[in-house]
């Protein structure tokens, strides 16, 4: 059972996705199994992460952005990939920082998250984007 899950972005930051992975799952009926989700991207990544507070996320951001800040930052001189512009290759890393998959359990029907779990795509580029991923159900 697969299905692709196409994710709008405008921009950094984490989108939630956990209703659509929720409403995927449910609708396979499969008592128990364990859910992949796959990242079809190199700049972009997954997360499991806080879904109550938002400031979980904006501090995210700010982690990452002060880690790994745009190209034409001076600390960022030693770069080589500049073709798409200076927020690319930071992009890059921080998605091999991060999961460009995650595996979910499935248990009595849904998938086995905590309380305040949630599924995020986490986007590192500037600009918009339309990113795919793949959710793989294995009973």
């Amino acid at each position: 059972m697969q299905t692709v899950f196409e994710i709008s972005t405008t921009g950094p930051g984490l989108y939630e996705f956990t209703a659509a992975v929720d409403s995927f799952v449910r609708g396979e009926q499969i008592e128990t199994g364990l859910l992949t989700l796959f990242c079809q991207h190199t700049s972009c990544s997954l997360v499991i992460q806080e879904n109550a507070d938002p400031d979980v996320q904006r501090d995210l951001n700010a982690f990452f952005q002060r880690l790994v800040p745009d190209a034409d930052d001076p600390s960022m001189s030693y770069l080589v990939h500049r073709a798409e512009g200076p927020d690319d290759m930071p992009a890059h890393i921080k998605a091999a920082l991060t999961q460009t998959s995650l595996s979910i359990p499935i248990r009595q029907g849904q998938m086995a998250l905590g309380t305040w779990q949630g599924i995020y795509l986490f986007e590192h580029r500037d600009r918009p984007h339309t990113r795919r991923i793949v959710g793989h159900i294995s009973a």
